[in-house]
């Protein structure tokens, strides 16, 4: 009589595979290196502005309108891109991105019109870098991790913010130095391309792939199957996420924090500090110091998040925010200070705070849907960026100084600890239909 043999069991049910750090855990490294890798292109705007006009003549506005594509497709490619991931699987979808990126900023070395800037800059690396948003670390954390998914959202979200601002002080050394932004540009392009094979040889679109169960989960999750129409599931998804109040309050306080950071101090702190007479590499270096401090502040965030309620971290975030902004204008001189290095550390911890837990609060409400959900949150949030992205550029050309724009953004703070506050908990998280 021919004994039918057992299945193997998964590889992560070995003693040995238990004594050891899991998988889970080298595949959130990897991801964190690709980010901080790919960060150098969100580095660049803010450096390009006082360069382009000086060079080409062109208006702080219509740069800051390049600038603006750039942020509404960094928002708006989300959503997208984390169905694609359903679909091709998180390597392809990543690889392409970047080798996008490397395209757009490589080919601005040769433009002398503001429509090529828009094309280049605005569209090629806004979709690039819209398929590497926190939608990919909402779809690593979702698929790898059931527990610690707080403190790794939040060390993935402090790689994306604090790797574009880390490489402030070579780019704009190279642009002082050199007298030309050009070179900062090869730079950009040059960064993207050599992340590319970190992604393809060592990152895994599912525990599955390597036999394992994710990191905290008592059985084994099976892969799903690719799931087609990508861009059908996109909308669908956020069909059904705008008839809920909750998404709006999320999508808007969010919206204020794009506006708040990207928008406004990423783009326009280096030209404003300019104006008031700080060289530009010390004001590059002083956001470097946010890049640096944003990692304490984001991971301590994602810690809070697993033990806090994410709706009241949300309303400390944003209203200690907004004072801080008053104060700013007061703060820009010549030279830097104590007050200014004591605004530059809260900033930097409070930069990106607000991530872990709007993730948190997404994935209460919306379950398997997350990360497509949390894709078009991050959409408003670039939205909101790219409009003050905008704005900023407009009202400097406008009034000849930055006052307002801090004043009206401090403001916009407050509103969102408000909604924060409104968002109603759920006990359990229902998906979509």
């Amino acid at each position: 009589m021919t004994q039918t043999r057992p299945a193997p069991a998964p590889v992560q049910d070995a003693p040995a595979r238990r004594r050891r750090v899991h998988r889970a855990w080298f595949v959130a490294a990897v991801t964190f290196v690709t980010i901080i890798g790919a960060a150098a292109f969100r580095s660049l705007p803010g450096l390009l502005i006082d360069p382009l006009h000086a060079e080409f003549g062109w208006s702080r506005g219509t740069i800051g309108a390049a600038v603006s594509v750039n942020l509404a497709l960094y928002g708006l490619t989300a959503p997208f891109a984390a169905a694609l991931m359903d679909r091709f699987g998180i390597r392809r979808v990543v690889a392409l991105a970047l080798t996008v990126i490397a395209l757009g900023a490589g080919l601005t070395v040769w433009m002398t019109e503001p429509w090529q800037l828009i094309l280049c800059w605005g569209l090629l690396v806004g979709l690039g870098s819209g398929s590497m948003a926190l939608a990919f670390a909402a779809t690593v954390t979702g698929r790898w991790f059931t527990e610690r998914r707080g403190l790794v959202s939040g060390i993935l979200t402090a790689a994306s913010a604090s790797g574009q601002l880390i490489f402030l002080p070579l780019l704009s050394w190279m642009v002082e130095s050199r007298h030309d932004w050009r070179p900062a540009a090869v730079t950009v392009a040059l960064a993207a391309l050599a992340v590319v094979p970190f992604v393809w040889l060592l990152l895994r679109d599912h525990p599955a792939d390597v036999g394992l169960k994710p990191y905290g989960a008592t059985e084994f999750v099976p892969k799903p199957p690719p799931v087609a129409g990508a861009a059908r599931r996109a909308l669908t998804v956020l069909g059904s996420a705008v008839r809920t109040g909750q998404f709006w309050l999320l999508a808007g306080s969010f919206a204020i924090c794009g506006a708040s950071t990207n928008g406004l101090i990423q783009t326009h702190f280096v030209p404003a500090a300019h104006d008031h007479g700080m060289p530009v590499q010390a004001a590059a270096s002083l956001l470097a110091v946010i890049g640096v401090f944003d990692v304490v502040g984001t991971i301590a965030s994602g810690w809070f998040t697993d033990r806090f309620d994410s709706r009241r971290l949300l309303a400390v975030y944003y209203a200690l925010r907004g004072v801080s902004l008053l104060f700013l204008p007061m703060l820009l001189g010549p030279a830097v200070h104590l007050p200014m290095l004591f605004f530059i550390v809260f900033y930097g911890l409070d930069w990106v705070a607000t991530v872990p837990p709007t993730l948190a609060l997404c994935r209460e409400r919306f379950g398997d849907d997350t990360a497509i959900v949390f894709g078009w949150v991050l959409a408003s949030h670039q939205i909101g960026a790219a409009v003050i992205a905008w704005l900023g550029g407009f009202a400097r050309d406008l009034f000849g100084t930055y006052d307002m724009v801090w004043y009206a953004s401090g403001s916009l703070c407050a509103a969102a600890a408000l909604m924060s506050l409104v968002i109603r908990r759920r006990p359990a998280a229902v998906a979509l239909a």
